[in-house]
């Protein structure tokens, strides 16, 4: 039995996220009119995007999928089926909009974590985790062509913020692993969903050049 369930749980989201991710951006694809390698190329670069930028720009290596490669027959795997059950995959909405807020504050966490390991001042280990949260999903709006999510009003950075933040107070508060990840991973996933229910949105910055 394991003593400390904190990397167990990590994992099991981890690998969860990462086929949900594959399969959502795999739709972003196909609304592209993307071919079949297209699809699974975006569905990789989304999935594991922001752990590659992250290892990439803290000296990190080797990367997660060079590691695992396993990780990326796993995604490329999802991409496929995705483009085989396309037209029922509408119903599943809420399972997939639940398994992106689960991805978000996992990735968000294990961002942290790593960081942590390499023994990085505090803001950077905080930037570490936003990084592995967000920057997939930028590349996956960049890629195909779109605003990215995170630069749109919806509250997905700044969970991310919260997320870690919280991870990482917990445990200047003398918290252990076995504490700290599930009150972050709890309550960065209720915001999420919270920010979905009742369309809670960050202030926009409109601007309109009248001089002319």
């Amino acid at each position: 039995m394991f003593t400390d369930i904190s990397p167990v749980l990590l994992h099991t989201l981890y690998l969860v996220a990462i086929v949900a991710e594959a399969m959502t951006a795999a739709l972003s694809a196909g609304r592209r009119d993307m071919d079949w390698m297209g699809v699974c190329i975006i569905a990789c670069v989304t999935a594991l995007g922001g752990g590659s930028l992250r290892d990439m720009l803290l000296g990190h290596y080797p990367l997660t999928w060079v590691a695992h490669p396993e990780y990326l027959w796993m995604t490329g795997g999802a991409a496929i089926l995705t483009a085989l059950i396309a037209p029922v995959m509408r119903r599943l909405r809420s399972v997939f909009l639940l398994a992106d807020a689960l991805g978000l504050v996992a990735f968000t966490v294990i961002g942290c974590q790593v960081a942590q390991m390499m023994q990085l001042p505090l803001t950077v280990v905080l930037i570490s985790g936003v990084i592995t949260g967000c920057a997939g999903g930028v590349l996956r709006d960049v890629l195909c062509n779109e605003v990215p999510l995170l630069f749109r009003k919806e509250l997905y950075a700044s969970v991310s913020l919260v997320t870690g933040g919280l991870y990482l107070g917990s445990q200047a508060l003398g918290l252990s692993a076995n504490a700290s990840v599930p009150i972050a991973l709890a309550a960065g996933l209720a915001m999420r969903l919270l920010a979905l229910r009742f369309n809670w949105q960050m202030p926009k910055f409109v601007y309109r050049d009248d001089w002319d």
